[in-house]
């Protein structure tokens, strides 16, 4: 029932059973082939064996034996790879499917869903889930439709030839296959869970400390750090070692029941293929034919005790839902038509409990002109950029370009904004594959012009491999500075006419931040730039300042005329520089 009320509203396992049913299919008949072929080897085998003892007057009295003995040998492996290409095509299809579905997912509004999920729990949706349901497919359902299929087969054909011992078998294959499977499920069920419980948090505790390292190598807590996932650790070490147990003393249950089985197929006929020597023959064809069965039958309750796992994946995927497209009619506006950017008046919080409120705020910026937005920590300069992009919304106000509403323009919203952040991300890849990164049409050469004009040229050329240089884990390779001349290299090449600059030379030292804000404002002259600051720094570089303050503008104006006619701005200026 638990099963049946899983997949009741399923949208990520069923639709991919239907839309690749013609192969699944053929997967599954070619999983009974297999085991028709390993229980028809023993059995011609067997009867092979028996024949030849009674010193047959001719051999071609088991000269087809002996071919049917070859042909199900080379049969049972060859059906059994056959299966595996089959079965794991069919699996890889659907896996690829699910994989680009969740990501398309999650992109359509990956803000929301950081927003409201942890990154331990996306890091486990991601590397486990999809994995959960191919084992799903490999581990439960195939096995367990297979050995479902030659239970029925297997006691339909006994009880033909005898009603009442092809029941009796049916009943302790019933057991093998049904019984002990939703025991191991009872059982094992809340031990499961548990342990993907502790995996979570450890997956939790590892993004912290991964994220923080620095800072418990700074404080000196070494040893906490090591120690502060040892008890999950150990926990879960405990847990899974009485699943082992129990899995153990499973198995040898399953292979008592089957020895059973095996004692009585000997009894059956022995009472009943022994009237004369050529009935005789089949006893141990008989019999042997049996043992092949334990391999597709055995492993049936390991696919039921790992469902807790698969049901786990299937509910929290169909938890994911696509953020719906609420996006007015799209404007394609050519980057070159751009105008202006207006900020009409907008309010906007997270909550009622968010420390972030942006209200009544307005702006006018033309093209080629450069803003900066300056204030403290968490008045949301950051979120302002968010709601120019389009990522946020405003409660109140519009912000539009060229006259359009900027939920307008989202379709080509990459062609209008460039955005440079605090840490750019570099790829474990090339350099000019990082940087072409920004526009994937361009050619070399004018990947490496990018690079010419954010000043890298000679520190490229000097590298061994130049150009090809793996920039290594997230840029680790090159420095701070050179990775944001790396990043600004990429709104270059995808040459949109407003960048926001958030913060990009924050954690540089002064020297290194004066110079990459020359280059800066050198290279993107003809662009409009909205710089988010928290200093001066840099500052003459704009035609207009904008200085926030809680929730509303304390000063605004062109710096030099600031410097002349605000104190406080003055004041600020003289301090930032030391003067």
């Amino acid at each position: 029932m638990n099963f049946f009320k899983t997949f009741k509203h399923d949208t990520w396992v069923k639709p991919y059973i239907k839309q690749y049913k013609g192969l699944l299919i053929t997967a599954l008949i070619l999983g009974l082939l297999t085991s028709f072929c390993a229980a028809a080897l023993m059995f011609t085998s067997g009867y092979t064996i028996d024949k030849a003892a009674t010193h047959p007057v001719n051999i071609l009295l088991i000269y087809v034996p002996i071919l049917l003995t070859r042909a199900f040998g080379i049969g049972r492996p060859v059906f059994k790879y056959i299966e595996r290409l089959k079965s794991h095509n069919w699996v890889l299809r659907v896996t690829s499917d699910l994989r680009t579905r969740l990501y398309k997912t999650l992109e359509s509004d990956a803000s929301f869903f950081t927003e409201h999920h942890k990154t331990g729990d996306i890091m486990g949706l991601l590397s486990e889930d999809i994995s959960h349901l191919q084992n799903l497919y490999l581990r439960t359902i195939f096995p367990a439709v297979i050995s479902y299929l030659l239970t029925l087969i297997g006691s339909i054909a006994l009880g033909v030839f005898n009603p009442s011992f092809g029941f009796f078998v049916f009943l302790l294959l019933f057991l093998e296959v049904f019984v002990v499977p939703l025991i191991s499920v009872s059982v094992e069920s809340a031990r499961r869970a548990y342990q993907k419980s502790v995996k979570s948090d450890l997956y939790v505790q590892l993004t912290d400390n991964i994220l923080g390292v620095d800072d418990w190598v700074i404080s000196g807590r070494k040893n906490d750090f090591k120690n502060l996932t040892a008890q999950n650790i150990t926990n879960l070490d405990t847990s899974q070692n009485k699943s082992k147990a129990f899995r153990r003393n499973r198995d040898f249950v399953l292979q008592l029941i089957f020895a059973i089985m095996i004692i009585c197929f000997l009894i059956f006929t022995n009472l009943t293929m022994t009237h004369d020597q050529e009935q005789a023959n089949f006893v141990a064809a008989v019999v042997l034919a049996v043992f092949p069965l334990s391999d597709a039958i055995i492993p049936v309750s390991q696919g039921f005790e790992e469902w807790p796992l698969y049901k786990d994946s299937i509910d929290r995927l169909n938890s994911i839902k696509p953020v719906p497209n609420t996006l007015p009619k799209q404007v394609e506006l050519n980057p070159a038509d751009f105008e202006s950017l207006k900020i009409n008046n907008i309010t906007f919080e997270y909550d009622s409990n968010s420390p972030i409120l942006i209200k009544n705020f307005s702006q006018d910026i033309h093209r080629g002109e450069k803003l900066a937005l300056l204030g403290p920590s968490g008045i949301g300069k950051t979120t302002i950029l968010q709601l120019i992009l389009g990522d946020l919304r405003p409660q109140q106000g519009q912000i539009s370009i060229n006259g359009f509403d900027i939920s307008q323009v989202q379709a080509n919203r990459e062609q209008l904004f460039s955005v440079l952040n605090q840490k750019p991300f570099l790829f474990n890849t090339t350099l000019i594959n990082n940087v072409r990164l920004g526009n994937e049409k361009k050619s070399d050469a004018e990947v490496k012009k990018a690079l010419e004009r954010v000043g890298l040229k000679d520190l490229v050329e000097s590298l061994p491999d130049k150009y090809e240089t793996l920039v290594g884990e997230n840029g680790s390779r090159f420095s701070g500075g050179e990775q944001e001349r790396i990043a600004l290299a990429r709104i270059l090449l995808q040459d949109a006419p407003i960048v926001l600059l958030d913060e990009p030379t924050v954690g540089l030292d002064p020297i290194t931040e004066n110079d990459l804000l020359e280059t800066f404002f050198n290279v993107l002259s003809d662009k409009t730039i909205i710089w988010v600051t928290h200093h001066l720094q840099g500052i003459k570089h704009v035609d207009h300042v904008v200085f926030m303050n809680s929730d509303k503008i304390e000063m605004e104006g062109a710096p030099k005329e600031l410097y002349q006619t605000n104190k406080h701005f003055k004041e600020l200026y003289q301090m930032d520089q030391g003067l």
